[in-house]
């Protein structure tokens, strides 16, 4: 039996005047499960995340959170949603404690329950010692682990990921893919990467995306199948996108 879906998207275009970035992508993410989204530089992946958490409207079609429509009731759908874009939405000046307190407040976390929920996000992300660091003297590595602990700090059911271990060293790589792996245990997590060792090791599957198409969605073996994913990679976006079936 399936796990429930938590996230869908049907038919989403987005056109930038009149070129189409993203034409007719539709996807299903499932709880428990980790989804890689791959593609070139300018293959739609960044818009696709965006419109997925509901950061830009669709020119068309539609995407649901948890049952609910993000363009009907956003308000709901968002609360389901946890975001982490690719350039994280950090107040450097701020201390930690403080951020994290106050994504909590935008995600309308009770406020006597705002002090255990930070604890849990710095818990998870390896933030317990830095709560009184400022973010702009943290390293990139810890930088990206709290932009990730806001995405989380309302402990939603989805996570999007947008490149989150880009410009990291390899240690700092490692380490934000054994929590991405962590969050996958108990939430829907989708991310984008250019790092195809990482969707072998934490994504459970695969979404190719190419000129704003999907030509690819199956599990991360089914990709393997007839060679390693690299070759795989190469070859699949090798072919022009309307040629390839998903």
């Amino acid at each position: 039996m399936s796990s429930p879906t938590t996230l869908s998207a049907h038919d989403l275009t987005r056109f930038h005047g009149s070129r189409s970035v993203v034409t007719g992508v539709s996807l299903e993410l499932h709880r428990g499960e980790v989804l890689g989204l791959l593609g070139h530089n300018g293959a739609g992946k960044s818009t696709t995340l965006q419109m997925l958490a509901g950061a830009l409207t669709p020119t068309s079609g539609h995407v649901e959170v948890c049952d609910f429509n993000l363009a009907k009731q956003p308000a709901l759908g968002k609360a389901c949603l946890g975001f982490l874009p690719e350039h994280p939405p950090l107040y450097k000046d701020m201390r930690v404690d403080d951020y994290l307190a106050f994504a909590a407040r935008l995600h309308r976390v009770p406020p006597a329950q705002i002090t255990d929920y930070l604890n849990l996000a710095k818990q998870r992300c390896g933030l317990s010692d830095c709560g009184k660091k400022l973010i702009g003297t943290l390293s990139k590595g810890y930088q990206q682990r709290v932009g990730i602990a806001q995405a989380i700090i309302h402990q939603p059911p989805v996570i999007i990921l947008d490149e989150p271990t880009v410009g990291l060293d390899p240690t700092q790589i490692r380490d934000i893919r054994e929590l991405i792996r962590e969050l996958g245990n108990n939430s829907s997590v989708i991310l984008s990467t250019h790092l195809l060792h990482e969707v072998e090791n934490i994504c459970d599957r695969v979404v190719i995306l190419q000129q704003g198409k999907v030509i690819f969605s199956d599990t991360t073996d089914e990709l393997r199948r007839h060679s390693d994913i690299e070759s795989s990679f190469i070859r699949l976006t090798a072919m022009p996108a309307e040629g390839v079936t998903p």
